[in-house]
């Protein structure tokens, strides 16, 4: 009979597995040690001594929380946008049968197949047709048109797998429109919405390139660290920056992981 017992990996796959981790967050970890560091000009290894005082000086900068609040009103609404539009088209495409509708799903996650310099250059050259001057809004609408994807990915997923038969009930027993999604289709989603948000939003927090072509003259928190690497004032306060932008997305994504690891046990699912 066979064994259902679990077998050690050989150890050669074990170290070609630490090597490959390694080389991913060694350079995340040095990001982190370099932030504590008490040389403020050059990166030396290892460093010459440990400090905490960038993090006050961090704290101490304007720039930074300017910065920081940019991003982060951006990243909100531009995942507030994402979670209407991505739910919306999510529920056309795995509820109904039209034609065109694989073209359809094929445009709507065109923006994040696209490199992001395509992108940026193609809502540049949009924004100058039509007068608009670059603003908040225009870095929200950039941001919005890959965040959309991220929520339409993990949305249509979920629809395909609830039951027809749900709804069919919930109709039966008299429930409107409204009544059906709130209390059938909405707690089956629930999870799968609130994990593309925070990915839609760790996404948008710390995007680059589409953020330079339709920024203007302002810094989300990316564009600013990108200029204090270029321009530095004080090297160390970039990278305490830096290891709270590590942190800022790295949990979400881990709380979007754990919310749809389980995404298979949908009701009605089976049926």
């Amino acid at each position: 009979m066979r064994s259902d017992k679990n077998t050690s990996a050989p150890l050669g796959l074990k170290v070609a597995a630490g090597a490959g981790l390694l080389f991913l967050h060694l350079p995340i970890l040095l990001i982190f040690l370099y932030a504590f560091t008490t040389e403020e000009k050059s990166y030396q290894f290892p460093p010459p001594g440990y400090t905490l005082k960038w993090f006050a000086a961090a704290w101490n900068r304007p720039d930074v929380w300017d910065a920081l609040g940019l991003s982060v009103r951006v990243a909100s609404i531009s995942t507030a946008v994402a979670l209407v539009l991505g739910t919306l088209c999510a529920a056309a495409v795995s509820r109904t049968r039209f034609f065109g509708r694989e073209a359809v799903s094929l445009l709507v996650i065109l923006p994040i197949a696209l490199p992001g310099i395509i992108t940026g250059i193609a809502l540049r050259s949009a924004f100058s047709f039509v007068d608009i001057p670059f603003s908040f809004w225009t870095i929200v609408l950039g941001h919005a048109t890959f965040c959309v994807v991220v929520v339409y990915n993990n949305a249509v997923a979920r629809f395909r797998r609830i039951s027809g038969s749900l709804v069919e009930a919930s109709m039966d027993l008299g429930a409107d429109g409204f009544q059906t999604f709130r209390y059938v289709i909405l707690p089956n989603i629930g999870t799968a919405l609130l994990a593309g948000g925070m990915l839609a939003f760790a996404l948008s927090f710390d995007e680059v390139i589409v953020t330079t072509f339709t920024a203007g003259q302002q810094s989300t928190l990316p564009i600013w660290m990108l200029e204090e690497l270029v321009r530095p004032r004080q090297r160390p306060v970039t990278n305490v920056v830096a290891m709270v932008v590590v942190l800022v997305t790295f949990l979400p994504i881990l709380a979007a992981y754990y919310l749809t690891r389980d995404g298979d046990q949908v009701a009605g699912s089976g049926k």
